[in-house]
């Protein structure tokens, strides 16, 4: 078995608000820590008003305040949005107040529209160029190498927190084998790639002398038969038909029957492909498969689903799925 973790985006269901859907949020990471996750990860995102994770390091602390041994992190800090000393201050006082269990993970879009990303930061296009050298200027400003420099991190000096890069491309897979350091890939909603880029970080790290670490993020909606577990992913479907349609909103109820064209249901389905839906059964066969396919080091999960109990229901299931690999 392979450690197994969950991305949360704390999503609001339609009818739902965010104070609640914060609340759900601890609860289902409580949940995720007593059926043995390893990580709790955090996604950033702005200007969507149905994600409330956009604030990414004050939910991890909150997170990590209400549970006891699981590593609670991002995935990820978009890093062009900030500056690399504030994000080394901020996971620096998470690791100092949570006893080493906070995770950084980096990734290099915006996570919004590009006007919402010059409001955070009208140097946005000029870090994305960047990228590869703030990330080695974050992990400086994290070490003790740092302690001579005129420019130190208060808290985060010598905390070393742990960086993962992220990627939806193969861009971060050469980032990520230059520097050693591991690597999640965002095939939840982004698949097309992910052989490339695995390939491309596991040769890469092999010919720098460097240990690839390889995690996959993948959507996981089970239910008590498979037919259930389809209903209930008319969520994961509808919310991506509201990108393909550019008609963002809340995290929309489960249908009896999608309404779409053929053309948009092939997008959808192209875009949720590392998706596995249904019974025990029928998500432990595939799961396996998957993780062998790709020779994985760790799995993260993440579950766009509508109703609390539902997703909870998952977050069991799919422990039990792997712990009996």
């Amino acid at each position: 078995m392979i450690p197994y973790s969950f991305l949360d985006l704390s999503m609001v269901s339609d009818g739902d608000n965010i104070p609640n859907t914060l609340k759900n949020s601890v609860t289902t990471a409580q949940l995720a820590e007593k059926v043995g996750f390893y990580r709790y990860w955090f996604a950033e995102h702005h200007n969507m008003e149905s994600i409330t994770s956009s604030a990414t390091s004050v939910l991890i602390g909150h997170v990590a305040s209400q549970t006891h041994t699981m590593r609670i992190g991002s995935g990820g800090v978009m890093l062009p949005n900030h500056s690399p000393l504030v994000i080394a201050e901020h996971y620096g006082t998470l690791a100092s107040l949570y006893n080493d269990r906070i995770d950084l993970g980096l990734g290099r879009a915006p996570g919004t529209d590009q006007l919402t990303a010059h409001a955070l930061n009208p140097n946005f296009f000029q870090n994305v160029r960047d990228f590869p050298e703030n990330v080695q200027l974050l992990q400086r400003y994290l070490s003790k190498d740092n302690q001579h420099s005129k420019v130190r991190a208060f808290p985060g000096e010598g905390t070393n927190v742990p960086i993962w890069i992220l990627g939806s491309s193969t861009d971060s897979a050469y980032l990520a084998s230059s520097l050693g350091l591991p690597y999640a890939f965002a095939s939840h909603f982004a698949p097309a790639q992910i052989k490339p880029a695995f390939d491309i970080y596991t040769n890469n790290c092999r010919t720098n002398g460097f240990q690839a670490k390889k995690m996959a993020a993948v959507n996981v909606i089970m239910g008590e038969t498979n037919e259930k577990a389809e209903r209930i992913a008319t969520t994961l479907y509808s919310m991506f038909l509201g990108l393909v349609r550019n008609t963002r909103g809340y995290l929309p109820a489960p249908v009896d029957a999608m309404d779409w064209t053929p053309i948009e249901e092939a997008k959808v389905k192209q875009i949720t492909s590392c998706s596995f839906i249904g019974n025990k059964e029928k998500v432990k066969t595939e799961i396996s498969a998957f993780i062998k396919e790709f020779d994985l080091d760790e799995i993260i999960i993440t579950s766009p689903i509508y109703h609390l109990e539902d997703k909870l229901y998952t977050i069991e299931k799919f422990a039990e799925v792997m712990k009996e690999l």
